[in-house]
């Protein structure tokens, strides 16, 4: 792809828009019934003709994908008036479609943009009648980061899967299609057409701070199975999947979010490690694809990140993979795109590096009209903005968007949170725990020997997925197995004086269950649990992030990974602890001796069951 362009602006003699749009022409009326999952094959001519008629604005609106405060695209909160007004300068979502018109918009938690299903819904037909009703209106894109686990913006009673890290220890790709499944079902209900999952990344960096669990694993094959299962799951529920960080983001050591990582692999080992589940992803015919804010120096050595790389983006993975689907930036108010260049020059780049879609950016109003100086200085042109354009229509028109734009209340009721999808999710969660350490069979717990159950640890931030704390949801966990159990958080640093009273009352429970969350050699958490194990007490840990922990703790006689906090984690770790289930899940990274980097300590493919 060059800035050049092929795509036709030409007005000869094609469909007019009204043909293009006939489907949606009375559909601010009424609601729309769902259709199939994926409309036909769009029929280019037709939106190319759709394009033409698009002023140069609102075509630079169609690029952008952008955050808005609220839980109504009319009526929010004050306080989401107010967030939106010194952001974006518009009070509402209706009014940033109006003035922007932006081709999509993402949902986040923190934006009060996903109370519940039923909020949910009628915030994205809000959204999607704003934008409709506008002259020459298109349906929005509607996305959000839904990869679960850690990360999952739309929470209960919408139903929580284990993260990619437990899958990747499930090992089970019909599972991962599964989880695809039944998750894209629910996006669906509510509106959400574009989902910013699975991540690609092959995480083979046990320090790296941004990835870590939300990868499949360390080795490449059993990502790019996994990837691609998953795309399968979510495309054929009608949501478009998005592989990332392309070209990879699973062996940095600075979080993107805050610095501006080098991945330093050579080409080869570029090719043998991290390309795999991008190449995957795309042959199970991939939606979108995410960019990485990151240096690879030996695919690009001008020192700019990937997401403005048109040697990365347009050189390898439109000219090399062949990947001609939509190309979406990671948010580009992260510090690893806005290192190099200003806020006013990262939108443009990333358009001419080969990116569709520009996400999130911090100042819209100042990336909107930087596009459009762009194209009025000659630096980009109509036709190059035109042939992102097609990408995102042709995305549009597959999803149904064109035709069906409105979702139900009764198709949230019937699709989100339903019994047989938490079930599902359950039994995914029970192949996934990974067994690590037994001492003389101290796992499962008896109620008989141990009815007792002191639950200690670890309580970090809560994700969407869970009801409470990690301590108190495993002690609830163990409760309903017939076990008396008790919570007693000690945090992620616990004091000296936490460690003692957990300590104390360790010696009066049968049995102690202690959380760990990312063990380092001087954590306190450390010293609590070499303390809960002098006490003479069986004592089980569970690593409720990396499963790292476990090289940290030598003296404990039993060890669990459950790859997150959770609800639907945790549960099934309590069912493993009390021998409801056998362990079945096997790590899938390597965890190496914490006093001998170089020597493994349990390998892939380790786990122990009983």
């Amino acid at each position: 792809m060059h800035d050049t362009g092929t795509g036709s602006t030409g007005n000869t003699a094609q469909p007019s828009r009204r043909t293009v749009l006939a489907a949606t022409a009375g559909a601010t009326a009424a609601l729309a019934a769902p259709g199939p999952a994926y409309a036909a094959a769009p029929d280019d001519s037709r939106l190319r003709a759709l394009i033409s008629r698009m002023t140069l604005p609102e075509k630079v609106g169609q690029l952008f994908v952008m955050r808005v405060y609220g839980h109504s695209a009319t009526a929010p909160d004050q306080a989401d008036i107010d967030a939106n007004l010194k952001e974006i300068g518009v009070r509402t979502a209706a009014e940033l479609v109006a003035r922007y018109r932006v081709g999509g918009i993402i949902y986040f938690t923190w934006a009060h943009n996903t109370r519940e299903p039923h909020q949910i819904a009628e915030l994205s037909n809000g959204i999607q009648k704003a934008s409709l009703e506008l002259p020459r209106g298109l349906p929005v894109l509607i996305s959000t980061d839904q990869e679960h686990g850690i990360v999952a913006r739309v929470g209960r009673p919408a139903t929580l899967f284990p993260g990619a890290m437990a899958l990747g220890a499930g090992g089970s790709r019909s599972d991962a299609r599964a989880l695809g499944r039944i998750a894209g079902a629910e996006l669906r209900a509510m509106g959400i057409r574009q989902n910013y999952s699975p991540v690609a990344d092959v995480n083979v960096n046990p320090a790296n701070p941004v990835i870590g669990v939300r990868s499949f694993g360390a080795d490449p094959r059993a990502v790019s199975a996994l990837v691609a299962a998953e795309v399968t799951g979510y495309q054929g529920s009608g949501v478009a999947a998005t592989a990332k960080h392309f070209p990879g983001h699973g062996d940095t050591n600075v979080d993107s979010h805050t610095g501006f990582p080098t991945i330093t692999h050579s080409r080869e080992l570029w090719e043998k490690l991290d390309a795999p589940p991008f190449r995957a992803a795309i042959a199970a015919g991939i939606d979108s694809i995410m960019t990485a804010h990151l240096m690879v120096p030996a695919l690009d050595d001008s020192g700019d990140p990937a997401t403005l790389s048109r040697p990365i983006l347009t050189g390898i993975l439109r000219e090399r993979l062949g990947y001609d689907g939509v190309v979406v930036t990671d948010s580009l108010g992260m510090a690893g795109v806005r290192s190099k260049y200003g806020d006013a020059r990262v939108p443009v780049l990333a358009l001419k590096a080969g990116v569709d879609q520009l996400l999130n950016p911090p100042d819209l109003d100042l990336a909107w009209n930087a596009v459009l100086t762009a194209v009025h200085a000659g630096e980009l042109t109509e036709a190059r903005l035109d042939e992102s354009i097609l990408r995102v229509l042709r995305l549009k028109t597959r999803l149904g968007l064109f035709r069906a734009p409105y979702v139900t209340q009764g198709g949230v009721d019937r699709a989100v949170g339903t019994r047989a999808h938490r079930a599902a999710a359950d039994r995914i969660a029970e192949r996934t725990t990974t067994l690590l350490v037994n001492e003389r069979r101290l796992l499962p717990l008896s109620r008989r020997r141990s009815p007792k159950v002191l639950v200690t640890g670890a309580d970090p931030a809560s994700p969407s997925g869970t009801t409470g704390p990690p301590t108190g949801v495993l002690a609830g966990a163990l409760r309903e197995l017939g076990f008396t159990a008790t919570a007693l958080s000690t945090g992620t640093a616990p004091s000296a004086a936490a460690i003692t009273k957990a300590v104390a009352a360790a010696r009066d429970a049968d049995a102690v269950v202690v959380a760990t969350y990312n063990v380092t050699a001087s954590s306190g958490q450390r010293t609590l649990v070499e303390q809960l194990v002098a006490t003479g007490r069986p004592v089980v840990a569970v690593a409720i992030r990396n499963p790292y922990d476990v090289a940290l703790l030598p003296s404990v006689p039993a060890c669990l990974a459950a790859y997150s906090w959770t609800d639907v984690e945790l549960r099934a770790a309590a069912r493993v602890i009390a021998g409801r289930v056998r362990p079945r899940g096997k790590l899938p990274v390597a965890v190496r001796r914490a006093d001998d980097p170089e020597q493994v300590l349990y390998p892939i493919g380790y786990g122990l069951s009983y």
